[in-house]
């Protein structure tokens, strides 16, 4: 199956539109990560505290970013959970990389005082409530006469609240008389907590710490995989085809990672772990497509050896069109479906994915092929012997 059959466009003459596009977009991101916005390090790489928040009806991020603002948390993230079995959920990135448990604590007031609003005096929030507060009020209330054996059946009394709350109701209570239904809760013990709790309509589901020593590590090993992985490839194809071959390469991945990264810097899209999991993929499907229009110029050129180089590589890219045509076109729908449908947690990796498609096959067409041309002019233009095109035997 070909789209197009013998085309003849010439991609070489229009080399400096191909420039000024790349030089615009990676600049752009080149400023965005040093004077705008930095490099959007996601949680995993520069630490953090991740609390996730269930809400009695769907959320409204604007609002909580105006509460967080009012508590002074200014830097706070805040990020939807779609997904089956989640509704009403909100992932709030918090700028605290204590790693003790008194930082986790501290995470989790902070979000609790900054979303509670207009909560009656003298009372506590039943939806944030732990098994330990609740069990010391009813012991103070003593609602069903025990007497001696009173910390023991309270204590889980309190338990069967709790885990009635969180994993049957999903962390929130609508109403307090919903924990009269709750097996095992005496209607009693339920009843009095009225006079001792309020209902907000949030409950924190989960706090987590990921230190800045761990993000620290994680920052270089990212970084040397993605070191490592290019300096394979030049290698590879250095010796597979010519050095300069390995280097067109080379120059390439690092200008589609660039605009990648600088994409991700100037929509504020938080780099995280599968981010760079993306990023290395295309780093190898780039790779995969220059290496095809790569093949064929090393074929043409022993078949057309009295053509300019220029006129071959023009001919190779159109020969390889209709291929890489079908084949990114076809990845790219399916990213793109990934990127739509889904969800927050993939979103990330998706956006990667379907940025580096577009850029990797662009680059493949754009950028490789004319840097073997510009490189071969300027051994004539020096006096000096064309390289060896054809390759190493």
């Amino acid at each position: 199956m070909e789209f197009f059959r013998n085309t003849n466009i010439d991609f070489l003459g229009k080399k400096w539109y191909f420039l000024a596009f790349s030089l615009i977009f990676s600049v752009a991101g080149i400023l965005s990560m040093l004077f705008w916005h930095g490099v959007p390090w996601g949680v995993d790489f520069r630490g953090g505290t991740l609390v996730t928040v269930r809400f009695a009806q769907k959320p409204d991020d604007n609002a909580i970013r105006a509460a967080m603002d009012r508590a002074g948390l200014h830097d706070a993230k805040i990020q939807s959970i779609a997904g089956q079995g989640v509704t009403n959920e909100v992932l709030i990135d918090l700028d605290v990389r204590e790693t003790n448990e008194q930082a986790l604590d501290e995470g989790k007031l902070k979000i609790i005082q900054a979303l509670e609003t207009n909560s009656p005096a003298g009372k506590q929030d039943l939806n944030n409530a732990s098994s330990l507060t609740i069990k010391n009020y009813l012991m103070d209330k003593d609602p069903m006469r025990l007497g001696s054996d009173a910390d023991q059946k309270y204590t889980a009394q309190a338990q069967i609240m709790v885990n009635y709350r969180d994993k049957t109701l999903g962390g929130v209570l609508t109403s307090i008389d919903q924990l009269k239904s709750a097996p095992g809760v005496d209607p009693a013990a339920a009843a009095s907590l009225s006079d001792g709790f309020f209902l907000s309509n949030f409950g924190v589901r989960d706090v987590a710490i990921v230190g800045p020593q761990v993000g620290s590590q994680l920052r270089k090993q990212a970084a040397m995989a993605t070191i490592y992985s290019l300096a394979g490839m030049l290698v590879y194809l250095g010796f597979r085809f010519e050095w300069i071959y390995g280097v067109a390469a080379v120059v390439t991945v690092f200008h589609d990672t660039l605009i990648t990264v600088g994409a991700f810097s100037l929509t504020k899209t938080d780099i995280s772990l599968t981010v760079i999991a993306a990023i290395l993929t295309l780093i190898g499907y780039s790779n995969n497509d220059t290496i095809v229009v790569f093949d064929r110029i090393r074929e043409n050129i022993k078949l057309m050896r009295r053509e300019k180089l220029a006129d071959i590589v023009n001919r190779s890219i159109n020969q390889t069109l209709s291929r890489t045509i079908l084949t990114a076109g076809l990845t790219f729908l399916t990213v793109l479906a990934l990127f739509l449908f889904g969800g927050e947690v993939l979103h990330g990796f998706s956006l990667a994915l379907v940025i580096g498609i577009l850029i990797g096959t662009y680059s493949s067409i754009a950028i490789a092929a004319p840097i073997l041309v510009a490189y071969q002019d300027w051994r004539i233009e020096k006096g000096k012997r064309p390289v060896a095109m054809p390759g190493k035997k």
